[in-house]
Protein backbone atom coordinates (compact mmCIF):
# COMPACT_ATOMS: atom_id res chain seq x y z
CA UNK A 1 0.00 0.00 0.00
CA UNK A 2 1.25 3.43 -0.59
CA UNK A 3 1.34 5.12 2.41
CA UNK A 4 1.62 9.10 1.85
CA UNK A 5 2.48 9.17 5.77
CA UNK A 6 5.66 7.19 4.84
CA UNK A 7 7.35 10.37 2.67
CA UNK A 8 8.47 13.12 4.62
CA UNK A 9 9.10 16.08 2.30
CA UNK A 10 6.51 17.07 -0.81
CA UNK A 11 9.32 16.91 -2.98
CA UNK A 12 10.30 13.66 -2.22
CA UNK A 13 9.65 11.13 -5.28
CA UNK A 14 8.20 7.55 -5.28
CA UNK A 15 11.22 6.01 -6.25
CA UNK A 16 13.21 7.53 -2.93
CA UNK A 17 10.40 6.18 -0.84
CA UNK A 18 11.03 2.46 -2.43
CA UNK A 19 14.21 1.98 -0.33
CA UNK A 20 11.90 2.12 2.72
CA UNK A 21 9.98 -0.52 1.16
CA UNK A 22 7.04 1.50 0.11
CA UNK A 23 5.74 -0.47 -3.18
CA UNK A 24 4.42 1.09 -6.41
CA UNK A 25 0.58 1.01 -6.59
CA UNK A 26 -1.00 -1.87 -8.01
CA UNK A 27 -4.37 -1.66 -7.51
CA UNK A 28 -6.09 1.39 -9.09
CA UNK A 29 -9.48 2.06 -8.14
CA UNK A 30 -11.69 4.77 -10.66
CA UNK A 31 -14.16 7.66 -9.38
CA UNK A 32 -15.98 9.68 -11.51
CA UNK A 33 -18.69 12.11 -11.78
CA UNK A 34 -22.23 10.66 -12.47
CA UNK A 35 -23.95 11.63 -16.19
CA UNK A 36 -21.38 13.15 -17.85
CA UNK A 37 -20.26 11.74 -21.36
CA UNK A 38 -17.10 13.49 -21.03
CA UNK A 39 -16.04 11.91 -18.13
CA UNK A 40 -17.14 8.25 -18.90
CA UNK A 41 -15.05 8.70 -22.26
CA UNK A 42 -11.99 9.64 -19.93
CA UNK A 43 -12.91 6.72 -18.01
CA UNK A 44 -12.74 4.35 -20.52
CA UNK A 45 -9.32 5.74 -21.84
CA UNK A 46 -8.24 5.05 -18.74
CA UNK A 47 -9.56 1.84 -17.71
CA UNK A 48 -7.83 0.59 -20.99
CA UNK A 49 -4.88 1.92 -20.21
CA UNK A 50 -4.24 0.76 -16.64
CA UNK A 51 -4.82 -2.65 -17.72
CA UNK A 52 -2.19 -2.22 -20.89
CA UNK A 53 0.32 -1.06 -17.80
CA UNK A 54 -1.08 -4.45 -15.74
CA UNK A 55 -2.77 -2.42 -13.47
CA UNK A 56 -5.77 -4.04 -10.96
CA UNK A 57 -8.72 -1.71 -11.78
CA UNK A 58 -11.71 -1.14 -9.37
CA UNK A 59 -14.92 1.27 -9.66
CA UNK A 60 -16.72 3.02 -7.33
CA UNK A 61 -19.87 1.13 -7.29
CA UNK A 62 -22.26 4.78 -8.38
CA UNK A 63 -19.00 5.32 -11.14
CA UNK A 64 -20.05 1.91 -12.36
CA UNK A 65 -24.00 2.52 -12.00
CA UNK A 66 -24.13 5.26 -13.88
CA UNK A 67 -20.97 4.98 -16.46
CA UNK A 68 -19.02 2.50 -16.98
CA UNK A 69 -21.37 -0.02 -17.25
CA UNK A 70 -22.06 1.64 -20.60
CA UNK A 71 -18.81 1.76 -22.26
CA UNK A 72 -18.24 -2.02 -23.41
CA UNK A 73 -14.88 -2.32 -20.86
CA UNK A 74 -15.09 -6.15 -20.72
CA UNK A 75 -14.55 -7.49 -16.78
CA UNK A 76 -13.74 -4.80 -14.09
CA UNK A 77 -15.01 -4.86 -10.30
CA UNK A 78 -17.02 -2.51 -8.34
CA UNK A 79 -17.52 -1.45 -4.74
CA UNK A 80 -18.72 1.08 -2.39
CA UNK A 81 -15.96 3.46 -0.87
CA UNK A 82 -15.31 1.26 1.83
CA UNK A 83 -14.22 -1.87 -0.22
CA UNK A 84 -12.44 0.47 -2.19
CA UNK A 85 -10.00 1.56 0.66
CA UNK A 86 -10.33 -1.63 1.89
CA UNK A 87 -8.32 -2.42 -2.12
CA UNK A 88 -7.17 0.33 -3.81
CA UNK A 89 -3.32 1.43 -3.61
CA UNK A 90 -4.38 4.49 -5.36
CA UNK A 91 -7.45 6.31 -6.52
CA UNK A 92 -8.33 8.75 -9.43
CA UNK A 93 -10.90 11.15 -9.05
CA UNK A 94 -12.18 12.21 -12.69
CA UNK A 95 -14.06 15.09 -12.36
CA UNK A 96 -13.90 18.60 -10.42
CA UNK A 97 -13.40 19.78 -7.11
CA UNK A 98 -16.95 18.60 -5.96
CA UNK A 99 -16.08 14.59 -6.95
CA UNK A 100 -12.87 14.81 -4.94
CA UNK A 101 -14.33 16.36 -1.44
CA UNK A 102 -16.73 13.42 -1.91
CA UNK A 103 -14.11 10.89 -2.54
CA UNK A 104 -11.85 12.47 -0.02
CA UNK A 105 -14.07 12.51 2.76
CA UNK A 106 -15.01 8.57 2.09
CA UNK A 107 -11.59 7.61 1.97
CA UNK A 108 -9.71 9.80 4.61
CA UNK A 109 -9.72 7.03 6.83
CA UNK A 110 -8.31 4.67 4.34
CA UNK A 111 -5.36 6.63 3.66
CA UNK A 112 -5.61 5.82 0.27
CA UNK A 113 -3.86 8.65 -1.57
CA UNK A 114 -5.75 10.43 -4.22
CA UNK A 115 -4.97 11.89 -8.28
CA UNK A 116 -7.79 14.97 -9.63
CA UNK A 117 -7.72 14.77 -13.14
CA UNK A 118 -9.92 18.06 -13.99
CA UNK A 119 -12.92 18.08 -15.69
CA UNK A 120 -14.93 20.84 -13.78
CA UNK A 121 -14.97 24.35 -13.79
CA UNK A 122 -11.72 25.80 -11.67
CA UNK A 123 -10.12 22.39 -10.56
CA UNK A 124 -7.98 23.91 -7.91
CA UNK A 125 -7.46 20.03 -6.50
CA UNK A 126 -8.19 17.94 -9.45
CA UNK A 127 -5.41 19.36 -11.32
CA UNK A 128 -4.52 17.24 -14.27
CA UNK A 129 -5.55 18.80 -17.58
CA UNK A 130 -7.74 15.94 -19.72
CA UNK A 131 -5.18 15.96 -22.35
CA UNK A 132 -2.20 15.26 -19.83
CA UNK A 133 -3.95 12.92 -18.19
CA UNK A 134 -2.25 9.45 -19.83
CA UNK A 135 1.29 11.03 -19.54
CA UNK A 136 0.75 12.29 -16.28
CA UNK A 137 -0.46 8.73 -15.33
CA UNK A 138 2.60 7.25 -16.36
CA UNK A 139 4.47 9.14 -14.51
CA UNK A 140 2.80 9.15 -11.70
CA UNK A 141 2.46 4.87 -11.86
CA UNK A 142 6.40 4.97 -12.03
CA UNK A 143 6.97 7.28 -8.72
CA UNK A 144 7.21 10.40 -10.06
CA UNK A 145 5.26 12.53 -8.38
CA UNK A 146 4.41 15.63 -5.87
CA UNK A 147 3.02 14.05 -2.60
CA UNK A 148 0.69 16.57 -0.87
CA UNK A 149 -0.93 16.30 2.80
CA UNK A 150 -4.46 17.95 3.56
CA UNK A 151 -5.92 18.18 6.88
CA UNK A 152 -9.63 17.78 7.55
CA UNK A 153 -11.86 19.27 10.06
CA UNK A 154 -14.08 16.52 12.45
CA UNK A 155 -17.35 18.51 13.25
CA UNK A 156 -20.42 17.41 15.17
CA UNK A 157 -23.57 19.08 16.11
CA UNK A 158 -24.64 18.21 20.25
CA UNK A 159 -28.17 19.31 20.61
CA UNK A 160 -29.77 18.87 24.41
CA UNK A 161 -25.85 17.28 25.61
CA UNK A 162 -26.26 14.30 23.22
CA UNK A 163 -24.31 14.40 19.60
CA UNK A 164 -26.99 14.16 16.70
CA UNK A 165 -24.99 14.15 13.79
CA UNK A 166 -20.84 14.38 12.73
CA UNK A 167 -19.39 14.16 9.72
CA UNK A 168 -15.83 15.08 7.99
CA UNK A 169 -14.58 18.38 5.62
CA UNK A 170 -11.76 18.81 3.51
CA UNK A 171 -12.93 22.54 2.10
CA UNK A 172 -15.04 24.11 4.90
CA UNK A 173 -17.46 23.67 7.51
CA UNK A 174 -20.63 26.78 7.07
CA UNK A 175 -23.16 27.60 9.55
CA UNK A 176 -25.83 30.13 7.71
CA UNK A 177 -29.39 31.15 8.68
CA UNK A 178 -30.86 29.15 5.87
CA UNK A 179 -33.34 29.88 3.15
CA UNK A 180 -34.74 32.78 5.34
CA UNK A 181 -33.87 36.21 4.84
CA UNK A 182 -33.55 37.05 8.60
CA UNK A 183 -29.80 36.71 9.77
CA UNK A 184 -28.52 34.08 11.95
CA UNK A 185 -27.29 34.74 15.91
CA UNK A 186 -24.36 33.06 17.48
CA UNK A 187 -21.62 32.83 19.68
CA UNK A 188 -18.16 32.17 19.16
CA UNK A 189 -16.08 29.98 21.31
CA UNK A 190 -12.16 28.61 21.24
CA UNK A 191 -10.54 26.18 23.12
CA UNK A 192 -13.69 27.10 25.51
CA UNK A 193 -13.23 31.22 25.55
CA UNK A 194 -15.91 33.53 24.53
CA UNK A 195 -14.68 35.35 21.08
CA UNK A 196 -17.39 37.16 19.91
CA UNK A 197 -21.38 37.39 19.48
CA UNK A 198 -22.03 37.45 15.62
CA UNK A 199 -24.82 39.21 13.83
CA UNK A 200 -24.54 37.83 9.93
CA UNK A 201 -25.29 35.54 7.68
CA UNK A 202 -23.15 33.30 9.11
CA UNK A 203 -19.95 32.05 9.20
CA UNK A 204 -16.68 29.85 7.30
CA UNK A 205 -15.05 27.51 9.07
CA UNK A 206 -12.35 26.60 6.35
CA UNK A 207 -9.12 24.45 6.00
CA UNK A 208 -6.37 25.46 3.51
CA UNK A 209 -7.64 23.66 1.29
CA UNK A 210 -11.21 25.11 1.25
CA UNK A 211 -9.65 28.43 1.40
CA UNK A 212 -9.65 29.01 -2.05
CA UNK A 213 -13.57 27.71 -2.68
CA UNK A 214 -16.39 29.42 -0.57
CA UNK A 215 -14.26 31.34 2.24
CA UNK A 216 -12.24 32.68 -0.69
CA UNK A 217 -15.76 34.39 -2.32
CA UNK A 218 -16.29 36.00 1.35
CA UNK A 219 -13.09 37.99 1.23
CA UNK A 220 -11.07 35.18 3.62
CA UNK A 221 -7.06 34.77 2.76
CA UNK A 222 -6.25 32.59 1.12
CA UNK A 223 -3.80 29.97 2.95
CA UNK A 224 -0.49 27.75 1.72
CA UNK A 225 -1.44 24.20 2.35
CA UNK A 226 1.83 23.81 4.36
CA UNK A 227 0.00 26.39 6.84
CA UNK A 228 -1.45 24.64 9.63
CA UNK A 229 -4.48 27.03 10.14
CA UNK A 230 -8.33 27.16 10.17
CA UNK A 231 -9.86 30.21 9.07
CA UNK A 232 -12.59 31.80 10.39
CA UNK A 233 -15.00 33.99 8.16
CA UNK A 234 -17.95 35.71 9.24
CA UNK A 235 -20.34 35.78 5.92
CA UNK A 236 -21.56 39.14 5.48
CA UNK A 237 -21.54 40.53 8.95
CA UNK A 238 -23.42 43.25 11.06
CA UNK A 239 -20.50 44.93 12.60
CA UNK A 240 -17.93 45.70 10.28
CA UNK A 241 -15.62 45.38 12.63
CA UNK A 242 -15.90 40.94 12.49
CA UNK A 243 -13.09 40.19 9.94
CA UNK A 244 -11.66 37.25 9.05
CA UNK A 245 -9.68 35.40 12.09
CA UNK A 246 -6.90 32.58 11.63
CA UNK A 247 -6.61 30.19 14.50
CA UNK A 248 -3.82 27.15 15.03
CA UNK A 249 -5.12 23.90 13.44
CA UNK A 250 -5.49 22.37 17.20
CA UNK A 251 -8.07 25.39 18.27
CA UNK A 252 -11.14 23.33 18.95
CA UNK A 253 -14.05 25.59 17.86
CA UNK A 254 -17.56 25.72 18.99
CA UNK A 255 -20.01 27.76 17.41
CA UNK A 256 -23.42 28.08 19.32
CA UNK A 257 -27.09 29.06 17.56
CA UNK A 258 -28.04 32.05 19.41
CA UNK A 259 -31.22 32.92 17.52
CA UNK A 260 -31.86 31.98 14.37
CA UNK A 261 -35.26 30.83 12.05
CA UNK A 262 -33.65 28.30 9.93
CA UNK A 263 -30.08 27.74 10.53
CA UNK A 264 -28.40 24.89 8.91
CA UNK A 265 -24.62 23.14 8.79
CA UNK A 266 -23.17 22.66 5.84
CA UNK A 267 -20.48 20.32 5.14
CA UNK A 268 -17.84 21.13 2.37
CA UNK A 269 -21.17 22.45 0.72
CA UNK A 270 -22.38 18.91 -0.15
CA UNK A 271 -24.01 17.76 3.03
CA UNK A 272 -26.38 19.57 5.24
CA UNK A 273 -27.92 19.77 8.61
CA UNK A 274 -31.00 21.75 9.74
CA UNK A 275 -30.08 23.53 13.27
CA UNK A 276 -32.07 24.58 15.95
CA UNK A 277 -31.72 27.26 18.57
CA UNK A 278 -29.11 26.52 21.78
CA UNK A 279 -27.49 23.53 19.29
CA UNK A 280 -23.75 23.58 19.12
CA UNK A 281 -21.36 23.06 16.45
CA UNK A 282 -17.90 21.55 17.41
CA UNK A 283 -15.20 21.42 14.67
CA UNK A 284 -11.89 20.26 15.43
CA UNK A 285 -9.04 19.24 13.19
CA UNK A 286 -9.82 15.60 12.02
CA UNK A 287 -7.25 12.54 12.95
CA UNK A 288 -7.20 11.54 9.06
CA UNK A 289 -5.74 13.21 6.31
CA UNK A 290 -5.80 13.24 2.65
CA UNK A 291 -2.71 13.00 0.29
CA UNK A 292 -3.13 14.53 -2.79
CA UNK A 293 -0.83 13.41 -5.78
CA UNK A 294 0.61 16.30 -8.16
CA UNK A 295 2.66 15.56 -11.14
CA UNK A 296 6.43 16.84 -10.44
CA UNK A 297 5.89 19.71 -12.57
CA UNK A 298 2.74 21.02 -10.29
CA UNK A 299 3.20 24.09 -8.19
CA UNK A 300 0.63 25.74 -6.17
CA UNK A 301 1.61 29.74 -6.91
CA UNK A 302 1.36 28.66 -10.29
CA UNK A 303 -2.20 26.97 -9.94
CA UNK A 304 -3.25 30.03 -7.97
CA UNK A 305 -2.09 32.09 -11.08
CA UNK A 306 -4.03 30.19 -13.72
CA UNK A 307 -7.21 29.83 -12.06
CA UNK A 308 -7.61 33.30 -10.55
CA UNK A 309 -6.25 34.77 -13.63
CA UNK A 310 -3.66 36.87 -11.66
CA UNK A 311 -0.88 37.34 -14.72
CA UNK A 312 -3.81 38.78 -17.12
CA UNK A 313 -3.77 42.24 -18.01
CA UNK A 314 -6.94 44.27 -18.00
CA UNK A 315 -7.85 44.63 -21.66
CA UNK A 316 -7.53 47.70 -23.15
CA UNK A 317 -10.49 49.55 -24.88
CA UNK A 318 -10.32 51.63 -27.59
CA UNK A 319 -10.88 55.65 -26.82
CA UNK A 320 -13.15 57.82 -28.91
CA UNK A 321 -11.56 60.72 -30.34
Amino acid sequence: MLICGLIRSMNTVLSDALADGTQLPRTIALIGKYHSPEIAESLRLLVRHLHERGMTVLIEEETARNVVSRLELGSWASGSFAWLGAHADLAIVVGGDGTMLNAARHLARYRVPLVGVNQGRLGFMTDIARADMLTCMDELLDGRFVPETRMLLDAEIVRDERTVFSNLALNDVVVDKGAIGRMIELELFIDGEFIYHLRSDGLIVATSTGSTAYSLSANGPIIHPLVSAIALVPLCPHALSNRPILVGDRSEIEIRIVHATDSRAHFDGQVTVDLRNADRVRIRRSEYSICLLHPKTYSYFAMLRQKLHWSERPKEHPTSN
